[in-house]
């Protein structure tokens, strides 16, 4: 769990070094913004899924795009003085090269 946690700090860090229009600053504040981000993912975005259920079938599951960037858009708002993201698209784009670069790095993680 723990090992996922940094993983997941270092993946926003990396992700939003990438992108020109997602700022993390402090780097310390990477963590925190996992943190927040892991929290908004295991408690509200379930509910947020389920009620949009009826346009995620429509769409043949693309309207999960929108949710995860309302999710990060959600987190920015949470961590305003740490976490930045300049746009509905911006958010779109870092959640999924986020969802990539955790990906990557949980390659090297293998549980044994």
């Amino acid at each position: 769990m723990i090992a996922r946690f940094i993983i997941s700090a270092v993946a926003v860090f990396i992700t939003a070094w990438t992108l020109d229009g997602v700022t993390v600053e402090p780097w310390w504040a990477a963590a925190l913004v996992a943190l927040v981000l892991g929290l908004i993912n295991t408690f509200i975005r379930p509910v947020v899924k389920l009620l949009s259920l009826p346009v995620n079938i429509l769409t043949l599951g693309l309207f999960t795009l929108v949710i995860n960037a309302a999710m990060v858009m959600l987190c920015a708002w949470c961590v305003s003085d740490h976490f930045k993201v300049d746009g509905f698209l911006w958010a779109l784009a870092f959640s999924v090269v986020m969802a990539l670069v955790n990906w990557v790095l949980g390659l090297f993680v293998r549980k044994k």
